[in-house]
Protein backbone atom coordinates (compact mmCIF):
# COMPACT_ATOMS: atom_id res chain seq x y z
CA UNK A 1 0.00 0.00 0.00
CA UNK A 2 1.27 3.26 -1.09
CA UNK A 3 0.46 6.47 1.34
CA UNK A 4 -1.10 9.11 -0.32
CA UNK A 5 0.68 12.24 -0.05
CA UNK A 6 -1.06 15.53 1.64
CA UNK A 7 0.04 19.18 1.66
CA UNK A 8 1.41 20.55 5.01
CA UNK A 9 2.98 23.87 6.41
CA UNK A 10 6.54 21.72 7.96
CA UNK A 11 7.77 23.93 10.58
CA UNK A 12 11.43 23.11 12.47
CA UNK A 13 12.22 25.27 15.73
CA UNK A 14 15.18 25.12 17.92
CA UNK A 15 17.11 27.00 20.38
CA UNK A 16 19.98 28.54 19.36
CA UNK A 17 22.93 27.96 21.52
CA UNK A 18 21.73 24.98 23.43
CA UNK A 19 24.90 23.01 22.77
CA UNK A 20 27.07 25.95 24.63
CA UNK A 21 24.36 26.12 27.54
CA UNK A 22 24.70 22.14 28.10
CA UNK A 23 28.15 22.52 28.24
CA UNK A 24 28.26 25.76 30.90
CA UNK A 25 24.88 24.87 32.91
CA UNK A 26 24.87 20.50 32.79
CA UNK A 27 22.63 18.15 31.41
CA UNK A 28 19.76 18.32 33.91
CA UNK A 29 19.33 21.96 33.07
CA UNK A 30 19.06 21.09 29.29
CA UNK A 31 16.83 18.47 29.77
CA UNK A 32 14.47 20.53 31.86
CA UNK A 33 14.42 23.50 29.58
CA UNK A 34 13.91 20.91 26.55
CA UNK A 35 10.80 19.54 28.41
CA UNK A 36 9.64 22.92 28.85
CA UNK A 37 10.36 24.24 25.46
CA UNK A 38 7.96 21.07 24.33
CA UNK A 39 5.12 22.11 26.58
CA UNK A 40 5.49 25.69 25.58
CA UNK A 41 4.99 24.63 21.62
CA UNK A 42 1.65 22.61 22.94
CA UNK A 43 0.45 25.67 24.17
CA UNK A 44 1.07 27.83 21.45
CA UNK A 45 -0.36 25.62 18.41
CA UNK A 46 -3.29 25.91 16.78
CA UNK A 47 -6.37 23.39 17.28
CA UNK A 48 -5.58 22.38 13.81
CA UNK A 49 -1.39 21.91 14.03
CA UNK A 50 -0.07 19.00 15.01
CA UNK A 51 3.18 18.63 17.60
CA UNK A 52 5.25 15.81 15.64
CA UNK A 53 8.10 15.27 18.02
CA UNK A 54 11.25 17.00 19.94
CA UNK A 55 14.56 16.29 19.28
CA UNK A 56 16.85 17.26 21.56
CA UNK A 57 16.06 21.02 21.50
CA UNK A 58 14.46 21.30 18.40
CA UNK A 59 10.55 20.67 17.60
CA UNK A 60 8.47 19.51 14.99
CA UNK A 61 5.38 20.74 13.96
CA UNK A 62 2.38 20.59 11.05
CA UNK A 63 0.07 23.02 9.90
CA UNK A 64 -2.71 22.97 7.39
CA UNK A 65 -1.52 26.03 5.98
CA UNK A 66 1.56 28.14 6.06
CA UNK A 67 -0.86 31.20 7.10
CA UNK A 68 -2.11 29.14 10.56
CA UNK A 69 1.47 28.37 10.90
CA UNK A 70 2.84 31.42 11.03
CA UNK A 71 0.42 32.55 13.67
CA UNK A 72 1.43 29.41 15.43
CA UNK A 73 5.11 30.18 15.44
CA UNK A 74 4.14 34.00 16.32
CA UNK A 75 2.97 32.60 19.41
CA UNK A 76 5.43 30.29 19.95
CA UNK A 77 8.69 32.99 19.41
CA UNK A 78 6.76 35.49 21.35
CA UNK A 79 6.25 33.28 24.40
CA UNK A 80 9.39 32.08 24.39
CA UNK A 81 11.08 35.85 24.52
CA UNK A 82 8.90 36.92 27.52
CA UNK A 83 10.88 33.74 29.39
CA UNK A 84 15.05 34.94 30.12
CA UNK A 85 15.14 31.11 31.03
CA UNK A 86 14.98 30.37 27.13
CA UNK A 87 17.85 30.47 24.71
CA UNK A 88 16.40 32.62 21.44
CA UNK A 89 14.69 30.07 19.53
CA UNK A 90 15.01 29.95 15.69
CA UNK A 91 13.13 28.64 12.92
CA UNK A 92 12.73 27.39 9.16
CA UNK A 93 9.22 26.51 7.20
CA UNK A 94 8.07 25.04 3.99
CA UNK A 95 5.12 24.16 2.40
CA UNK A 96 5.01 20.62 0.19
CA UNK A 97 3.54 17.29 0.10
CA UNK A 98 4.14 15.02 3.38
CA UNK A 99 3.54 11.26 4.47
CA UNK A 100 1.71 11.44 7.63
CA UNK A 101 2.53 7.46 8.98
CA UNK A 102 1.72 7.06 12.69
CA UNK A 103 2.29 9.78 14.56
CA UNK A 104 5.58 11.06 12.21
CA UNK A 105 5.96 12.39 8.87
CA UNK A 106 8.40 12.13 6.14
CA UNK A 107 9.29 13.21 2.66
CA UNK A 108 11.14 15.86 0.81
CA UNK A 109 9.09 18.76 2.56
CA UNK A 110 9.97 17.65 5.74
CA UNK A 111 13.66 17.52 4.85
CA UNK A 112 13.86 20.72 3.36
CA UNK A 113 12.30 22.51 6.38
CA UNK A 114 14.95 21.43 8.42
CA UNK A 115 17.63 22.31 6.51
CA UNK A 116 15.68 26.43 6.02
CA UNK A 117 16.06 26.04 10.14
CA UNK A 118 19.56 25.07 10.15
CA UNK A 119 20.42 28.56 8.20
CA UNK A 120 18.39 30.51 10.23
CA UNK A 121 20.37 32.21 12.98
CA UNK A 122 19.27 32.81 16.91
CA UNK A 123 16.13 34.95 16.37
CA UNK A 124 15.70 34.48 13.01
CA UNK A 125 12.55 32.98 11.24
CA UNK A 126 13.29 31.70 7.55
CA UNK A 127 10.68 30.50 4.98
CA UNK A 128 10.39 29.45 1.18
CA UNK A 129 8.61 31.10 -1.34
CA UNK A 130 4.86 30.11 -0.62
CA UNK A 131 5.58 30.71 3.20
CA UNK A 132 6.80 34.53 2.06
CA UNK A 133 3.62 34.89 0.15
CA UNK A 134 1.33 34.12 3.02
CA UNK A 135 3.56 36.25 5.32
CA UNK A 136 2.73 39.50 2.92
CA UNK A 137 -0.98 38.41 2.62
CA UNK A 138 -0.96 38.75 6.62
CA UNK A 139 0.72 42.03 6.49
CA UNK A 140 3.77 40.11 7.66
CA UNK A 141 7.32 41.56 6.19
CA UNK A 142 9.15 39.00 4.28
CA UNK A 143 12.34 39.76 2.15
CA UNK A 144 14.58 37.32 0.35
CA UNK A 145 18.01 36.85 1.20
CA UNK A 146 18.91 34.58 -2.27
CA UNK A 147 19.50 31.72 -3.30
CA UNK A 148 20.83 28.54 -1.04
CA UNK A 149 22.66 25.73 -1.68
CA UNK A 150 21.06 23.12 0.97
CA UNK A 151 22.85 20.06 2.34
CA UNK A 152 21.47 17.02 0.20
CA UNK A 153 19.37 19.06 -2.21
CA UNK A 154 19.69 19.07 -5.99
CA UNK A 155 18.28 22.57 -6.50
CA UNK A 156 19.51 25.66 -4.30
CA UNK A 157 16.38 27.27 -2.71
CA UNK A 158 15.15 30.61 -2.23
CA UNK A 159 14.83 31.62 1.53
CA UNK A 160 12.29 34.84 2.39
CA UNK A 161 13.80 36.23 5.92
CA UNK A 162 10.41 36.76 7.84
CA UNK A 163 9.83 39.09 10.66
CA UNK A 164 7.05 37.63 12.74
CA UNK A 165 7.34 39.71 15.84
CA UNK A 166 9.57 42.89 16.40
CA UNK A 167 12.99 42.17 18.34
CA UNK A 168 13.39 44.55 20.87
CA UNK A 169 17.22 44.98 20.78
CA UNK A 170 17.17 47.57 23.92
CA UNK A 171 15.59 44.75 26.29
CA UNK A 172 17.80 41.80 26.28
CA UNK A 173 21.26 40.97 25.27
CA UNK A 174 22.87 37.29 24.92
CA UNK A 175 25.30 36.05 27.72
CA UNK A 176 28.55 35.03 25.41
CA UNK A 177 29.51 32.14 27.43
CA UNK A 178 26.24 29.78 27.45
CA UNK A 179 23.86 32.06 24.76
CA UNK A 180 20.93 32.20 27.02
CA UNK A 181 19.05 35.31 26.92
CA UNK A 182 19.44 38.41 29.52
CA UNK A 183 17.76 40.92 30.40
CA UNK A 184 20.35 43.41 32.24
CA UNK A 185 18.02 44.20 35.19
CA UNK A 186 18.35 40.58 35.88
CA UNK A 187 21.76 39.95 35.03
CA UNK A 188 24.13 38.04 37.70
CA UNK A 189 27.41 40.18 36.47
CA UNK A 190 28.15 42.46 33.75
CA UNK A 191 31.89 42.60 32.56
CA UNK A 192 33.50 45.35 29.87
CA UNK A 193 36.08 43.82 27.56
CA UNK A 194 37.62 45.31 24.23
CA UNK A 195 35.02 48.07 24.50
CA UNK A 196 31.85 46.47 24.75
CA UNK A 197 30.24 45.84 27.37
CA UNK A 198 29.32 42.04 28.42
CA UNK A 199 26.23 40.87 30.58
CA UNK A 200 25.88 37.32 31.89
CA UNK A 201 23.34 34.66 33.63
CA UNK A 202 25.55 33.46 36.36
CA UNK A 203 28.46 33.87 37.83
CA UNK A 204 30.12 30.61 36.17
CA UNK A 205 29.48 31.92 33.02
CA UNK A 206 31.16 35.17 33.85
CA UNK A 207 33.85 32.91 35.54
CA UNK A 208 34.09 31.32 32.44
CA UNK A 209 34.34 34.03 30.33
CA UNK A 210 37.19 35.68 32.92
CA UNK A 211 39.20 32.94 32.03
CA UNK A 212 39.05 33.00 28.17
CA UNK A 213 37.83 37.02 27.62
CA UNK A 214 39.37 36.42 23.82
CA UNK A 215 38.03 33.15 22.86
CA UNK A 216 34.13 34.24 23.63
CA UNK A 217 34.66 37.44 22.18
CA UNK A 218 35.94 36.04 19.11
CA UNK A 219 32.82 33.63 18.75
CA UNK A 220 29.99 36.42 19.45
CA UNK A 221 31.28 38.78 16.86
Amino acid sequence: MIDAATERTVVFVDLAGFTALTEMHGDEQAADLAERFVSVTRNAIGLDDRLIKSIGDAVLFTSPAPGLALASLGRLMTECRASTSFPIPRAGLHHGPVVERGDDVFGTSVNLAARVAGQASAGEVLGTAEIATAARQAGIFAASIGTVQLRNLVAPVELFEIHLIEADADSYTVDPVCRMRVEPSHAAGWLRHGGTGWWFCSLECVAAFVNEPETYARMNN
